[in-house]
């Protein structure tokens, strides 16, 4: 069997999805990379969270060419690999439908960084996406949504902002694993969330300052971080 530990991993963040809550039936999927050996792992379509085990996931290449597995992949395939291909620096993306983000998406409105909750994990406003045009939609809609996610990326750091809202649709999110990708899934919808009812409460609320935002993003992240323990 292709890449077992790769299968486990990317089983375990497709369960951490339904275990938080963010994924209803076969909403979303999880896919991770292998870079040495160019192999993708992903979630077969719309097969049931709870009927997902290591072997009946499918590896393919960054082509798109199924290598192994019986079944067919996500039809979001084609996205994850354009997200692999644009940036090397991830090795895993979630696609979910969570109700919060998905609200965002749907009003095709950023995510704005309302406070240090936001900070602590994607550094200022969660871009949206452009609209896909009518001739995206029908010819290679799955490959035209990952670039589109991809352009609304060119000046900016997927590391330092690991998610998006793809207008009309839902969010994506990636890190440096598969099991990151999910965490960062799950503080997506919790930062929606926030956002949604502040602006509820206060439909003036600006973004925090800048000096704070940044603060709280990088005593957690890059090289002069300080939160938590050093490694051992």
């Amino acid at each position: 069997m292709l890449v077992r530990h790769l299968r486990e991993e990317v089983l375990e963040a497709n369960l951490e999805l339904i275990r938080r809550g963010l994924v209803i039936y076969t909403f979303g999927n999880a896919s991770g990379i292998d870079r040495d050996l160019g192999l993708v792992v992903i979630k077969p379509s719309g097969v049931p969270f709870d009927e997902l085990v290591p072997e009946n996931l499918v590896v393919a290449d960054l082509q798109g060419r199924v290598l192994e597995g019986d079944l067919r992949p996500s039809s979001d395939l084609p996205t994850h690999l354009a997200l692999y291909r644009a940036f090397p620096s991830i090795g895993g993306v979630v696609h979910t439908h969570s109700r919060y983000a998905t609200a965002w998406a749907q009003a095709c409105r950023e995510i704005p960084c309302l406070g240090t909750t936001h900070a602590d994990y994607f550094h200022g406003a969660v871009p949206v996406t452009e609209p896909l045009t009518a001739e995206e939609i029908e010819a290679d809609y799955e490959r035209h949504t990952g670039e589109v996610i991809v352009r609304r990326f060119a000046n900016a750091d997927p590391l330092e902002m690991p998610a998006v809202l793809v207008a009309g649709h839902g969010p994506f999110c990636w890190g440096k694993s598969p099991r990151e990708a999910a965490e960062h899934a799950v503080l997506l919808e919790e930062v929606a969330a926030l956002a949604y009812f502040t602006v509820a409460l206060d439909p003036a609320a600006v973004p925090i300052p800048a000096a704070l935002r940044d603060k709280h993003f990088y005593r957690k992240h890059g090289a002069a971080a300080y939160y938590g323990q050093p490694p051992r």
